[in-house]
């Protein structure tokens, strides 16, 4: 009985939504039979059960939900729990709304009041233009199976599809360090002509990063064998690194599906940002001035917190990294008096460390994180820079250039040795100089 409580509690707290509610629930093994390849429009709320907005939404989404059933479909995913749902659709912030009508492969931002009539009324006024296409001939009643981003939609070079073949394929793919998608195909296959052009397009989009490579099955039985190939075309994914053995490829087979697949997979395995501390002009503008926002930590002395109480700030930071690293940000931290300027010019400091900002320099603005610096405490505030709502502060001194300083060494900070003058059995008060009246004080 327990059990089923803690069961029951855990579950209302991590989805919004059950299935007494108008709202479907959507998650990445249904997200293409209901939403994809259905020719209902959707209305999909991509959400964070953290996320305050989205617990505020959620009496409004239910309302919709109930009073566009039958209508028009209403749905919900958590990202957070989902992450390859965010990632397949460039979700950025919390709640980003999405309309899928017409073409899936090209959702709409939902950019309306956030109530259900506003709600309401956009997806009727987008079913009426929906419906008003299919009468003049022009809509397409298919829901369509792609849903990636548009990635790959350039046109493709074949040339940049590495033809692979049994003597040049352990030293091509096995032996490599980069990442592969390798195609088996048959050339009498009519799904696999119609899979070349996007496959070039994506290998063209992804050159560089991932290599994309094509097996004649029917030419190279020995390699179709090894992988277990049973139909065509077959995509088989070999990560970056060392290579053990070929995993499935489950995305979808336009140019977009395959580029977003294949990044995807590049940033759970690229390496997280060093968290730089600020020694030098040169590593500030690498981390600020050239990139679009930057992460400044301004941590306490070291006498303050010690080098455990320190580790710990940078392994919050480097977690937080780790998990944005696909932003692109820099990050880099100093302690409190090491680069003053920087923090007059950026207004924090003189108390309250540690403190974390979010820097703009080109666009001349700063973001104050106003909480603590903890991990979920960092990571609400980071959610907000990425949304927008946090109103940026117009930084009022140029940021200087910073001043060399010493890297920290790892170790516990020292108290300053002071000298000792608690012997005095050295001196001979014979020496101290004596004033007219005798009084054997010296003047100061």
């Amino acid at each position: 009985m327990l059990l089923v409580a803690v069961s029951l509690l855990i579950g209302s707290v991590s989805c919004f939504y059950s299935t007494g509610d108008s709202v479907v629930v959507l998650n990445p093994a249904n997200f293409d039979d209901k939403v994809m390849n259905s020719d209902s429009i959707w209305v999909v709320e991509f959400y964070a059960p953290w996320c305050g907005h989205c617990k505020a939404l959620t009496p409004e989404w239910k309302k919709a939900g109930k009073a566009l059933k039958g209508i028009v479909q209403i749905g919900a995913a958590d990202v957070d729990q989902h992450k390859e749902l965010g990632s397949k659709f460039g979700i950025q912030g919390f709640p980003t709304i999405k309309i899928f009508a017409g073409n899936k492969n090209k959702p709409v931002d939902y950019k309306g009041p956030r109530t259900a009539a506003g709600v309401i009324q956009e997806a009727l006024r987008l079913a009426t233009v929906l419906a008003n296409e299919r009468l003049a001939g022009k809509g397409d009643s298919s829901g369509g199976k792609s849903g990636g981003k548009s990635g790959g939609n350039k046109k493709g070079n074949p040339a940049d599809v590495v033809e692979l073949t049994s003597s040049i394929f352990n030293k091509e793919v096995l032996d490599s360090k980069d990442m592969w998608l390798v195609e088996f195909y048959a050339p009498w296959c009519g799904h696999c002509k119609k899979l070349a052009p996007e496959w070039a397009s994506a290998a063209t989009s992804l050159k560089g990063k991932v290599k994309l490579g094509a097996v004649d099955a029917t030419q190279f039985g020995d390699l179709a064998q090894r992988y277990g190939v049973k139909g065509y075309p077959t995509i088989k994914y070999f990560p970056a690194g060392a290579k053990l053995d070929a995993e499935e490829y489950d995305g979808g087979r336009t140019a977009g599906d395959i580029v977003s697949w294949a990044e995807a997979k590049l940033e759970v395995f690229a390496e997280p940002p060093e968290i730089r501390e600020l020694l030098n002009d040169e590593i500030f503008a690498a981390e600020c001035r050239e990139k679009g926002i930057c992460l400044i930590s301004i941590l306490p002395d070291i006498l303050d917190t010690g080098a455990e109480g320190r580790n710990n700030y940078l392994t919050t930071l480097k977690e937080l990294g780790d998990k944005y690293k696909k932003r692109k940000w820099g990050w880099a931290w100093s302690f409190a008096g090491e680069q003053d300027k920087l923090e007059a010019a950026i207004e924090v400091g003189g108390a309250g460390y540690p403190t974390i900002v979010a820097l703009n320099i080109k666009k001349n603005a700063v973001l104050h994180h106003r909480g603590g610096f903890s991990k979920d405490s960092i990571n609400e505030f980071l959610q907000y820079v990425i949304a927008g709502r946090i109103a940026p502060a117009v930084l009022r001194k140029d940021v200087p250039k910073l001043r060399k300083a010493t890297p920290w060494d790892g170790k516990d900070g020292q108290m300053p040795e002071e000298e000792d003058y608690s012997d005095l059995d050295d001196v001979d008060l014979d020496d101290i100089p004596v004033d007219e009246e005798g009084s054997g004080h010296s003047e100061l």
